[in-house]
């Protein structure tokens, strides 16, 4: 007889988990979670553990977990590897008391790093010692732990010899500081407070808490496929994917939405303290611009109610009067043409104004508020780089601890401004070279544009064709359809996934 009676939030989460894989966390009535598990489908695997067949069968422990469980938090991911890594992950961050599986880290590859070191670097260990060093993983590949080893290195300046402390001996037959941009200690190039700094950015990359470093890959992509560097873009994208599933699956709010605001809240209140504001920041407007190579130059603006996201108030802009990369004064129309409307249909105002961007791109804005009489409209700058805060006045730019509260806020919110913007920008791009490809096709006119069109309906269907089917087509011969397919494919192809990102919500 199965005993245990079901709360009806359980029940519900019970009725509504999706058939697909991920992991799921079981909580107890004060919100612990107290179990770990994996699923290739999740609704067919949690549901088990409560059927009175179970029950029957279950050993005390078993029984005991289901006694306890009173709500449940699901993660679905794409399939059962990353559902594998995920779940090893999650019961080294929690520690559920029902988990005993993962416990000496002998599955898969982690990335190490003493910050005690002199000169600290990663390394790639399959063992978890109980030392003071750092350890991230384990990765669910060889092959991604060592490319996200290497990405830190380079984009940090990180060393990657095996001295312990590096000198100029080292460096005579060295030239990693010209090909992997490293810091270059050994001849005195960096100090070692600044060295350190280096060490805890790239340390807060890897626990998912400035995963907009991952759009400098994805630019670096985008930027190399609209100059037709194909096979540049294909590697830049192929490291970006890997990268993604290796930081983002970090970057997860693995927490129930009560605990979710609370922290959101705490970072407001700590956003009051730090910018001296007079009342707590509740509503967040943050700025930012997208421009890839100077073309379909655009902005987003991203709204935070109580410090969490609140899409129905996301706007983005199109660039009308700035026609070079000029970020500062893009950031300024934006802003002008932003709150000349809110004054205009006399709107509700946000509590505190964020321009992703440093003291260039504040000024520029903080100028234009000026201008329109609204000078005394909380406003912040946050760089990407050191995530520095800039505030109008301020002789030196605010260094907020990694971890708070109030960085969060900011950094979830300026990353959002950032991927609304990305994902407007591609949008546009990706709009113009499906609108544009067949006109760089030599001896397609417009009647014969017009016939593929009705034929296929699209270009994405023409492009999925084979050469054989478009010769079908009136006045398209054989030699014609395969330099259509060869055009439509390079064009097409060089598009990152995800080209067609919809608006949040």
């Amino acid at each position: 007889m199965f005993t245990p009676t079901l709360s009806d939030k359980l029940r519900r989460k019970l009725d509504e988990l999706p058939d697909k894989p991920g992991c799921y966390l079981m909580r107890d009535r004060r919100g612990r979670i107290v179990y770990v598990g994996k699923a290739a489908s999740l609704r067919k695997r949690v549901q088990s553990y409560f059927r009175a067949s179970t029950w029957a069968k279950a050993d005390p422990k078993l029984r005991g977990l289901i006694r306890s469980v009173d709500d449940l938090d699901i993660l679905v991911l794409r399939n059962e590897a990353e559902a594998l890594l995920t779940e090893s992950q999650l019961i080294k961050d929690y520690k559920p008391r029902y988990n005993v599986d993962f416990r000496d880290d002998k599955r898969f590859l982690m990335l190490r790093i003493d910050p005690h070191e002199p000169w600290p670097q990663f390394k790639a260990v399959r063992f978890k010692r109980e030392d003071d060093a750092t350890y991230f993983g384990p990765y669910v590949s060889s092959a991604a732990t060592r490319t996200t080893m290497a990405f830190v290195e380079k984009r940090f300046g990180l060393r990657k010899c095996r001295s312990r402390i590096p000198g100029p001996e080292d460096h005579t037959h060295c030239i990693n500081d010209i090909v992997r941009y490293c810091s270059a200690p050994c001849v005195g190039r960096v100090t070692a407070e600044a060295y350190a700094e280096r060490v805890e950015q790239a340390c807060a990359f890897l626990r998912g808490e400035s995963p907009a470093l991952l759009n400098e890959v994805r630019e670096a992509m985008e930027k190399a496929a609209v100059g037709k560097q194909y096979e540049d873009a294909a590697a830049l994208r192929d490291t970006w994917l890997m990268l993604r599933s290796v930081v983002m699956q970090r970057a997860r709010v693995v927490a129930t939405p009560d605990l979710r605001a609370a922290d959101a809240w705490r970072g407001l209140e700590e956003l009051q303290r730090v910018l001296g504001l007079p009342h707590v920041p509740r509503m967040l407007e943050c700025y930012d611009i997208s421009n890839i190579s100077g073309t379909h130059s655009v902005a987003s603006m991203v709204c935070a109610v109580d410090g969490l996201p609140h899409p129905a108030r996301y706007r983005h802009f199109r660039i009308k009067t700035v026609h070079q990369s000029d970020d500062p004064a893009m950031m300024a129309e934006v802003v002008r043409r932003r709150f000349e409307r809110l004054l205009r249909e006399d709107a509700e105002r946000p509590d505190l104004v964020i321009v992703d961007g440093g003291i260039t791109q504040l000024g520029a804005a903080a100028d234009e508020l000026a201008r329109l009489g609204l000078a005394d409209l909380p406003i912040v700058g946050l760089a990407k780089r050191y995530e520095e805060l800039y505030v109008p006045g301020a002789a030196q730019p605010l260094r907020l601890p990694a971890g708070t509260a109030a960085l969060h806020v900011l950094q979830r919110t300026r990353d959002e401004a950032h991927r609304f913007a990305l994902a407007y920008h591609r949008r546009l791009r990706a709009r113009r070279i499906r609108d544009s490809a067949l006109d760089e096709v030599e001896g397609i006119g417009e009647r014969k544009k017009e016939a593929l069109l009705k034929h296929f309906g699209s270009v994405d269907r023409l492009r999925r064709a084979s050469p054989a089917e478009i010769a079908r087509v009136t006045g398209i011969g054989e030699a014609l359809a395969r330099e259509i397919k060869a055009r439509l494919g390079g064009a097409i192809a060089a598009l990152p996934e995800g080209t067609e990102e919809q608006r949040p919500g």
